[in-house]
């Protein structure tokens, strides 16, 4: 099972064929429509990875732009998006505390699986990184846009799950006001021996064992929603 690092930097491949079968009900997009409409906006996605809410959102928005660190994931995002006929979208590698934009040049950022990363990778000076991040959103949004976040809340649970390596995360996101609830993103597979070797990539021997044993083509996932009003 690699680690995060590993996977960004050498397995987008098998990270898409991961998440391509993830929130097969489509309730992410939905998610986000409910906190805001996406019509005419112009949209950041940051840590975009191989695209998964890029490639969502890019039919239903004014721009599109998706950084990300890893020149590697982002190849794959590229790939997805030059799927969709209009030519709105850009790509591009870059830190999401320090972005390559004018103030005041996006209404919606977007994030998903990817800002907790500040409080993991540096646990002795995560919340002034947490804190840069925010304050580089800020400085990029324009009044009245938003922030809108994606986490794990456990998968392989029917409920939600706060996960120990994410605490600080969640608790800074409770300090800052954002809103949070909580949706089902289960992933769906063509057969339980496909659901085994690519979900048993990620998450490990006791999981592809689980799919096995159960037979399982459907796998729960439970995923926090976070927002704020800028």
């Amino acid at each position: 099972m690699p680690t995060e690092k590993e996977v960004y930097a050498g397995h987008a491949v098998e990270y898409e064929a991961l998440v391509s079968h993830e929130d097969y009900q489509g309730n992410i997009l939905k998610s986000i429509e409910k906190i805001v409409s996406l019509s005419g906006l112009d949209v950041l996605d940051l840590g975009a990875g191989t695209g998964r809410l890029a490639g969502l959102l890019a039919p239903h928005v004014r721009t599109m732009l998706a950084f990300d660190l890893s020149p590697h994931m982002l190849g794959v995002a590229r790939d997805k998006l030059r799927r969709f006929a209009r030519d709105n979208w850009l790509t591009a590698a870059a830190d999401h505390r320090f972005l390559p934009l004018t103030a005041r040049s996006a209404d919606l950022i977007v994030s998903g699986w990817s800002v907790s990363y500040v409080t993991v990778w540096y646990p002795d000076r995560w919340r002034g990184e947490a804190e840069a991040w925010l304050n580089e959103a800020r400085r990029v949004l324009r009044p009245n846009g938003y922030i809108v976040l994606f986490e794990s809340l456990g998968t392989g649970n029917e409920s939600p799950q706060r996960l120990t390596h994410l605490e600080n995360f969640y608790d800074w996101l409770d300090e800052k006001g954002f809103q949070n609830k909580w949706i089902r993103t289960d992933y769906q597979f063509e057969s339980p021996e496909t659901a085994s070797e690519i979900a048993g990539f990620f998450f490990g021997d006791e999981m592809k064992e689980r799919i096995r044993r159960q037979g399982l083509t459907i796998l729960p996932e439970c995923t926090g929603v976070w927002w704020l009003g800028i």
